[in-house]
């Protein structure tokens, strides 16, 4: 059974994430303090290019929810292949790796599809404020379970994919007052990255941790893996991203064949003694509305640690593979995940 919510959620614009104490960070603890200078032509670049964006944000906001993702769909569509034919091939590839029992044809309907639901998405980015604020846009499968769960949720650990819109998929743990914080990839341009940070702080009260260099600023992907575990330890409940290859990663099963996978979520729970959720954001129909499932993963803990983390992210990721099977027009086929 689905639960409408019927919450609503207001996004602040402030030039700075006033994160909730004590468990939160500000959200440049992802990106370390130490700054480089930026060349007067470079930093010109960077605003112009924040300059469009806030052009291109302004332009799809005039529009309705629905008009505006119906014609970004389309656009991506018949463009996204022309525009990008190598991350085209790439969706290819990983269909035929996936689905080789289906046809040519039926493999590129999936990836025209797939990009067709991207180009929803990145409209629906634009407007995240409006969606949250309407509730029969976000229902949550099974809530009546997650709901004996929200008052003692503990320390957590929420991992998702790239499904229907990804960004929504943290939104059981937000509306339940959890503050959770996540993990983001961080955007080269400073303006840009800040701006995008400030478009989710809603979603993620708790902070975001940056994973990634911001031009100016010396990256340190060993702090934010410290910045992470420590918050998560403090009681914190953190979200992550979970379905990208990663070449420091476990290589585990995902669709038969062996990918390489980020470890970091598995550590952290299995380290502190965190719960694992997994959830899946999927778009009901062709407009604006979602469904979000959670399922909690089990974590085992043994002797061995090293073998309790490999059983998590196989668990984690056979989890991921029957939910990409049942709406695989639905999933990012378009990134890396086997190489």
């Amino acid at each position: 059974m689905s639960s409408r919510l019927s919450r609503s959620a207001s996004f602040r614009h402030s030039a700075r994430v006033v994160a909730p104490p004590p468990l939160s960070f500000p959200t440049s603890t992802g990106h370390p303090a130490m700054t480089t200078t930026v060349s007067h032509l470079r930093d010109l670049q960077f605003r112009l290019e924040y300059a469009m964006l806030r052009t291109v944000v302004g332009a799809v906001r005039l529009l309705p929810i629905d008009v505006a993702t119906r014609s970004s769909a389309w656009a991506w569509r018949v463009l996204a292949p022309i525009v990008n034919p190598k991350r085209h091939a790439r969706a290819l590839s990983n269909l035929a790796i996936a689905f080789p029992e289906k046809s040519d044809a039926e493999r590129l309907a999936i990836a025209r599809a797939h990009w067709e639901n991207l180009g929803r998405v990145m409209a629906e980015t634009m407007q995240l404020d409006r969606i949250v604020r309407e509730p029969h846009r976000i229902r949550i499968k099974s809530a009546g379970v997650f709901q004996r769960y929200r008052n003692k949720l503990g320390p957590a650990v929420g991992v998702s994919l790239h499904m229907g819109n990804y960004e929504l998929a943290i939104w059981p743990l937000t509306y339940a007052g959890a503050n959770p914080a996540a993990v983001y990839r961080s955007v080269n341009n400073p303006y840009v990255d800040r701006f995008l940070r400030e478009q989710r702080q809603d979603l993620y009260p708790g902070g975001l941790f940056g994973r990634g260099k911001v031009e100016g600023e010396h990256g340190d992907t060993q702090r934010t893996a410290r910045l992470i575990t420590d918050y998560v330890r403090r009681g914190g409940r953190l979200g992550i991203v979970c379905d990208l290859f990663d070449h420091t990663g476990i290589p585990v099963p995902f669709f038969g064949k062996p990918a390489k996978t980020q470890a970091i979520a598995a550590m952290i729970a299995r380290r502190v003694g965190a719960r694992i959720w997994m959830a899946r954001c999927v778009r009901i129909g062709t407009l604006s509305e979602f469904e979000i499932e959670m399922k909690e993963l089990r974590v085992p803990r043994t002797s061995n640690q090293a073998e309790d983390v490999k059983a998590i992210m196989t668990e984690m990721q056979a989890q991921f593979e029957d939910w990409v099977r049942e709406v695989p027009e639905q999933w990012m086929w378009s990134n890396r995940r086997w190489s």
